[in-house]
């Protein structure tokens, strides 16, 4: 079992910027990746980006140049930096960890992001 804690959203002007953060139980290096996704009011739960063991990251194509998903392994903490946030940017956004042979998913308990225009 994998618990994620969340943090950092908020209310934002169009054009600024929040940063999440989030901190597994486990370490870092015993999961095949982390990511976050979000899910805006009536909208199905997306993908916004992933970091493996490797390091290797992946976004989605709405967030690409202005989100940076990071990693500090002496927190063991994962973060999404959010730049030139736009209304659409508004949603909660999830924590999730991939973990184990089976890649079982864990999900963080969300954090709500607001961008108002």
């Amino acid at each position: 079992q994998v618990q994620l804690v969340e943090s950092g959203g908020g209310l934002v002007q169009a054009g600024g910027s929040l940063r999440l953060s989030c901190a597994p139980s486990v370490t870092i290096f015993s999961v095949n990746y982390m990511g976050w996704y979000r899910q805006a009011p009536g909208k199905q739960r997306e993908l916004v980006a992933t970091i493996t063991w490797f390091g290797t990251t992946n976004y989605a194509d709405s967030v690409k140049g202005r989100f940076t998903i990071s990693r500090d392994n002496a927190k063991n903490t994962v973060y999404l930096q959010m730049n030139s946030l736009k209304p659409d940017d508004t949603a909660v956004y999830y924590c999730n960890a991939n973990r184990g042979a089976q890649k079982l998913d864990y999900w963080g308990q969300g954090t709500q992001v607001t961008v108002s225009s």
